[in-house]
């Protein structure tokens, strides 16, 4: 699939230095970054995945009691 890029000056430059050093396209160099930041996010959600497992209180229940010391707070405060 063809796609339209536009990259801030700096950054061509350092994309167009760094494709000439593996001689390779820009397109290539392109689709390698794209595959270097999809599997780094993957890697990210798989490693949060079961994150509260060993904890005693429920994630749910954490999130839930946080919320509520929000909702105590003084009036004037959520004012600003």
């Amino acid at each position: 699939m063809r796609t339209i890029v536009e990259l801030p000056e700096e950054q061509l430059e350092a994309l167009d230095a760094l494709c000439r050093r593996e001689k390779i396209s820009r397109a290539e160099g392109i689709r390698r970054a794209v595959a270097v930041l999809v599997r780094q996010r993957a890697a990210g959600a798989g490693r949060a995945f079961g994150l509260w497992r060993d904890r005693p209180e429920d994630g749910l229940a954490y999130q839930r009691r946080m919320r509520k010391e929000w909702d105590a707070a003084p009036a004037r405060r959520r004012s600003r």
